[in-house]
């Protein structure tokens, strides 16, 4: 009985206690004019991340976010399950022997004539149909992977939303708001503004993963080589400068010896595994 009475009293004075600073800690209409954006945040109970140290549960959720979004209301996505296998098949094939495979890695493809592929922050890689058909053999599809792998190795993403944040004026003291984060990085996924920098460092990380991997690494160069001699400029070219820079930078990685070495080159069957969609 005496244990109860002291319970009981015990959840009266915090009760009180946490009214009381409620009453001190929240800012008047008056006083929010000059409280810091980042405190009114937290006192409305914003979700704020901060991007400068952000762990890759915190990646992986906002990945999570963006992707539903532009799952769910930007892209249509193509249907066949088969197809979507074969690329996710390809895609996790590639992962252990990337620099980060400690997250998880989602492959998706996108229905659109447009020849692209993307990544977004949290292990989101997408490829389009467009592209699926232009490329002629598993180790380019491996090629395109990786490299979007490099992309999310190197966090590209995170640093793109970042300098997005701080010239928008919408990061804070604190962090950036997780409702505006989601939208800066579907905004990010629909523009890709990647720089050459990154693109080579992509490439890099790219060619070592499809390597390890045991893919042929002529693969990506011989994707980038077909899609220069397209008539119109590709959405991934369009997106991803330096074509020729590229090329050039990947050809001194690879041993010509060894260029040719390793799977995907079979031109049939990659053809094979993609008929469902050539039918379409």
């Amino acid at each position: 009985m005496a244990g109860q009475l002291r319970r009981r009293w015990l959840y009266g004075l915090l009760s009180v206690v946490m009214a009381a600073s409620l009453v001190l800690f929240s800012p008047t209409p008056s006083q929010a004019q000059t409280v810091p954006r980042w405190l009114q945040l937290l006192f409305r109970g914003v979700q704020i991340i901060q991007l400068s140290n952000i762990s890759d549960n915190q990646e992986v959720q906002l990945g999570q976010q963006i992707n539903q979004q532009l799952t769910t209301r930007q892209f249509r996505m193509y249907g066949d399950r088969s197809i979507n296998e074969y690329v996710n098949q390809v895609g996790q094939r590639l992962v252990p022997a990337s620099d980060r495979p400690n997250i998880p890695y989602t492959f998706q493809v996108v229905d659109t004539t447009q020849v692209n592929a993307f990544a977004t922050m949290g292990g989101f890689v997408y490829v389009t149909t467009g592209l699926l058909k232009t490329i002629d053999q598993e180790a380019q599809m491996a090629g395109v992977l990786g490299h979007e792998i490099g992309h999310i190795a190197a966090r590209h993403a995170v640093t793109q939303m970042r300098e997005r944040a701080v010239a928008a004026g919408v990061a804070t003291a604190a962090g950036l708001d997780r409702n505006q984060a989601v939208n800066i990085g579907v905004e990010l996924a629909l523009s890709r503004p990647n720089s050459r920098r990154d693109e080579f460092e992509a490439d890099i990380k790219g060619l070592a993963t499809i390597t390890t991997a045991g893919y042929a690494p002529s693969g990506i160069v011989t994707f980038l080589e077909k899609l220069g001699t397209q008539r119109s400029v590709p959405a991934v070219l369009s997106t991803h400068p330096a074509t020729a820079d590229r090329i050039t930078r990947l050809r001194q990685m690879i041993d010509p010896a060894t260029a040719n070495a390793g799977a995907g080159l079979d031109t049939a069957a990659y053809q094979a595994r993609i008929r469902p969609l050539l039918r379409g």
